[in-house]
């Protein structure tokens, strides 16, 4: 049996879905990783310069390339992860820790020669981090009938992606190159304006000297004001986002689709693809068993735009009064020794999808802010400004 085909841990699986977003807030429904787990993560070097030179898509793609890439090479076995804009965090039981690390240097080697992109990757025993002094523990929050994502605590991812900034626990880039399946990922939409006024990014970490409580009740302080917004800040419509023809991301999607195709014959096949695909949601009614206004509507309720993720993460759509009283709590809350944070504004945002398959309803969108969101965000939390 290869080690995709091991069955999985069923530790993930076996765990309560959380319905309520706010009951994430004081630490019950995480559970701690067995010991024999490992943690992985993967992020863009330099990714605030490609940014600088507009390479946003390119950049979300790139960050989410690792989960498309993991879910393929495990045949779709559930296993906790976490979008972060320009990287993904993830862990996985120890049968399939040495997929997630031959794919991970897979997927270097590739984007690097692909995109020009450098990649940092890292896997480490879930005993090392805990030796450390940290944690790791996951829940699965529900954002909809379909579909949950894990939420991470305990600090470990974290310390994790500093460790693999350091040089530590790095996987080498595969050779010769090979290209990873990244069947599924796509980027077809358009960027959604505000309708509020500004698409928020915004990164809340408990400060080293804050008591578990303290933080909590922040980030309950936190979300209870978001909430006060339309729609509890969701910055996707009703209706879901836009396409455009093209899409703006078909070049970038077709470079990282193409396998072993010629990038012009699989850009031309997306592009057929998406002529049809647009047809069917201009028409508006089921079309066999493609239903476009129900598949629109399970995007939004599957948007991924909040998060824990050692700290909470929100991509949201809000006033400038949410957005200066979210900034005023930040600002005292940090005097006090209680968080860090980062928060960036932005006029769009930004969607990146994982599809296995149109005709069912578990359908990944990843929302991040337009112009760098949770990179220029986590920026400004580094530098404490």
């Amino acid at each position: 049996m290869s080690p995709a085909a091991t069955p999985s841990d069923p530790f993930y699986t076996r765990l309560d879905k959380v319905h309520r977003f706010a009951r994430l807030t004081d630490g019950a429904p995480f559970a701690p990783l067995p010991g024999d787990w490992w943690v992985g993560c993967c992020d863009i070097i330099d990714s605030t310069g490609l940014m600088a030179r507009g390479h946003y898509k390119t950049v979300n793609m790139v960050g989410a390339s690792a989960i498309a890439a993991l879910m393929n090479a495990f045949d779709h076995q559930p296993f906790p992860f976490v979008f972060g804009g320009d990287g993904t965090s993830f862990a996985v039981p120890a049968a399939l820790a040495p997929t997630a690390r031959a794919e991970l240097a897979k997927l270097r080697s590739w984007v690097e020669q692909e995109f020009g992109i450098g990649l940092r990757a890292a896997l480490v025993p879930v005993a090392e981090v805990r030796a450390s002094g940290h944690d790791v523990r996951v829940a699965r929050f529900a954002a909809s009938d379909h579909l949950d994502y894990a939420m991470f605590d305990g600090g470990g991812l974290s310390w994790v992606e500093d460790q693999m900034k350091a040089g530590a626990f790095d996987i080498p880039p595969a050779r010769p190159v090979q290209s990873p399946d990244l069947t599924g990922l796509s980027c077809r939409w358009n960027n959604v304006p505000s309708v509020h006024g500004q698409i928020l990014s915004l990164l809340v970490l408990p400060d080293t000297r804050a008591r578990r409580a303290e933080f909590d009740q922040l980030v309950s302080t936190i979300l209870a004001e978001v909430a006060k917004g339309d729609r509890g800040g969701h910055p996707l419509p009703k209706s879901g986002p836009g396409m455009r023809l093209p899409p703006r991301g078909l070049t970038t999607e077709a470079r990282m689709s193409r396998g072993r195709l010629p990038h012009g014959l699989r850009a031309l096949t997306l592009l057929v693809n998406t002529l049809f695909a647009a047809a069917l949601f201009l028409r508006g009614r089921p079309t066999g068993n493609f239903d476009p206004v129900a598949y629109r509507s399970v995007l939004v309720a599957n948007a991924d735009f909040r998060k824990f993720d050692d700290g909470l993460k929100m991509t949201i759509d809000c006033t400038d009064s949410i957005r200066q009283r979210l900034e005023a709590l930040l600002t005292e809350a940090r005097a006090k020794g209680i968080a860090r944070f980062g928060l960036h504004a932005q006029d769009e945002a930004l969607v990146t999808c994982i599809v296995p398959s149109p005709m069912q309803d578990d359908h990944m969108h990843f929302v991040d802010g337009a112009a760098g969101g949770y990179a220029q965000a986590a920026l400004q939390l580094k530098s404490g400004a």
